[in-house]
């Protein structure tokens, strides 16, 4: 039994994708490289794979960067779903009237 729960965590865990919340970014001689500018601003979300993650980590530290929070992309469209108060598909009208 606790060997199949472990299998099958690891099965799962290849498709899991994470989001990291990142502050400090910054252009520097890597990022010069780069087709695009990094901009300096107030948090980037980096959508990244399980399978990635610590180079990810180390990528961003490069740059300057600093990991603020990592979520699994489920709980961040819980929290949408929460804070936007609706369904996914939308709020309904229950009032009963006709348009």
């Amino acid at each position: 039994m606790l060997g199949q729960a472990a299998m099958l965590g690891t099965q799962s865990s290849k498709n899991r994708i994470f989001v990291y919340e990142v502050t400090g970014l910054k252009q520097n001689s890597q990022t010069d490289l780069n087709s695009y500018p990094v901009r300096r601003s107030g948090s980037q979300f980096i959508q990244v794979p399980y399978s990635r993650m610590n180079e990810e980590m180390r990528r961003i530290t490069a740059l300057g960067g600093k990991i603020v929070k990592i979520r699994s992309i489920e709980e961040m469209s819980e929290m949408e779903m929460s804070q936007n108060g609706s369904a996914p598909d939308g709020p309904s009208d229950d009032n009963g009237s006709e348009g």
